[in-house]
């Protein structure tokens, strides 16, 4: 598909907290079809339930989307000619919009009450009819209706949605849909307070801002003939529509909060790489057809298309992710991966100490291919950075005989021994001392592995020992000989 003008889109997210999941996958998708046509990205902030508003939720929206590198061209704190970008900021472009609506016959003012409108409601659930507007004010006479706005009623106003017909667009994903006029409702355009509601502002701004594609969530499908219909009634040209299949969870129901993280933020705070992020987020729907599974954001934008997004809900799969982060940050050199533990170290329980680039980059070249985050190196290996203060009771147990003491002991002197220490001194002189003691290497390897680490795994022998020195090596021993006896 070749668009015929300039490509914009936009991500219009509403500020009631942290930037779900969905919602990234829906930016991003946003800003590889936009990059791919060489088009433009626009932030829209949809704000006009003004009761669902938190503070501060705007700025961890950008920031998080600035984070995964999904920069918008325009936007709040990026004006151009086609803001404001805050939709309660655009009341007096809605209200004007929808006094032409009422001039044309197509929108009217109701003023029934929310009493009125639940007794409604409870009526046709006990006739077993899908609730919906009775469109009791949709007729009135116009005196009336011109003598209760003087009086100061409260009232909102609706779209008039014809009572036969049909509605069909073609989805960019669904394909052809059509949904009949008399499943929907007459939607309420602006409420009783002023502010639009979102089937209104929704078509007035992405008409403002010539918005070509919309590509939005499929709960959003439903909607679209309203949409479509403002549309007709404003005498304008509708965008192209994609709508998004759902995300779920494992067990195939809808991703929510109640069984997992569903915040960005969440996963950020956890360790994950914003290239697996980013990555993992694009495959939850769309797929470049072949094997490949680790992209740049670069070739996501060269690769990506709207009819490589399927229609069936996308899995989102945490074991995937893992993989995802291990995968890239396995990618990192190893001076990165150091600057991202020296920062981990610092909201750590080890924060107290300094650790020199050579020391930190020495962890990480010995443990890279054991770790899936950058909190594993000290989740997994503590050890490089403090002194076992207790040893695995099974290791003990295994490994740790009435010998090993001794041993040790006879292991440390020879150490000692060691000047200008290498990772092959170390190994040496564990060789000279079995061949002495006429023992086999591994009953010195394992019960060293054990006082110098507090466990029976790790990184090579050699590159531990290489890495905390001789003295510390030395030091660790003697401790664990007292505490072992």
């Amino acid at each position: 598909m070749i668009p015929s003008k300039p490509v914009r889109v936009r991500f219009a997210p509403s500020p009631t907290g942290f930037l779900h999941v969905g919602g990234l996958r829906t930016a991003l998708y946003n800003y590889l079809f936009a990059k791919h046509h060489h088009g433009t990205f626009i932030l829209r902030i949809e704000d006009t339930d003004q009761s669902r508003r938190v503070e501060g939720a705007v700025e961890n929206l950008i920031a998080s989307l600035d984070w995964a590198g999904v920069h918008y061209d325009e936007g709040p704190h990026k004006e151009a000619s086609h803001g404001p970008y805050v939709q309660s900021q655009r009341l007096e472009i809605y209200r004007n919009h929808t006094e032409q609506l009422i001039e044309r016959g197509q929108a009217y003012y109701c003023f029934c009450t929310p009493e009125r409108l639940e007794q409604v409601r409870q009526k046709q659930i006990a006739m077993k009819v899908a609730p919906a507007y009775d469109r009791h004010c949709r007729d009135l006479p116009k005196l009336e209706t011109s003598d209760r706005l003087k009086a100061g009623e409260r009232h909102v106003v609706r779209m008039k949605v014809p009572f036969g017909g049909e509605t069909t667009f073609d989805d960019i994903i669904r394909g052809h849909v059509t949904i009949a006029h008399k499943i929907l409702d007459d939607q309420v355009l602006l409420k009783s307070d002023g502010f639009p509601t979102y089937h209104l502002a929704v078509v007035v701004d992405d008409h403002l801002m010539e918005i070509t594609h919309v590509i939005r969530g499929e709960e959003w499908l439903s909607s679209t003939p309203k949409h479509i219909l403002l549309y007709q009634y404003f005498g304008w040209e509708a965008p192209r529509y994609a709508h998004l299949p759902l995300l779920l969870n494992s067990d195939k129901t809808k991703l929510s909060k109640r069984q997992g993280d569903v915040a960005v933020e969440d996963y950020r705070s956890k360790g994950y790489l914003k290239e697996a992020i980013v990555n993992f987020v694009a495959f939850l729907g769309w797929n470049p057809g072949d094997e490949r599974e680790l992209f740049t954001m670069e070739e996501l934008i060269k690769e990506f298309s709207l009819e490589r997004v399927g229609k069936s809900g996308a899995v989102f799969n945490t074991e995937k992710l893992d993989w995802l982060n291990a995968q890239y940050l396995r990618k990192k050199s190893d001076h990165e991966i150091s600057l991202m533990l020296k920062e981990e170290l610092r909201n750590s329980m080890f924060s107290e100490k300094n650790y020199s680039d050579e020391y930190l980059e020495n962890i990480v070249r010995a443990m890279r291919e054991r770790v899936s985050f950058v909190k594993d190196f000290l989740e997994k290996s503590p050890y490089f950075f403090s002194a076992p203060k207790e040893y695995d009771p099974g290791v003990v147990k295994k490994r740790w005989n009435a010998e090993a003491g001794g041993r040790m002991k006879r292991l440390a002197e020879e150490f000692a021994q060691l000047q200008n220490t290498k990772k092959e001194d170390f190994e040496a002189a564990l060789e000279r001392t079995a061949e002495a003691m006429k023992i086999n290497r591994g009953e010195l390897i394992h019960p060293l592995r054990l006082a110098v680490s507090g466990t029976g795994a790790g990184p090579g022998l050699y590159d531990l020992l290489y890495i905390i020195g001789k003295d510390e090596t030395i030091q660790r021993i003697m401790s664990a000989t007292e505490q072992l006896k």
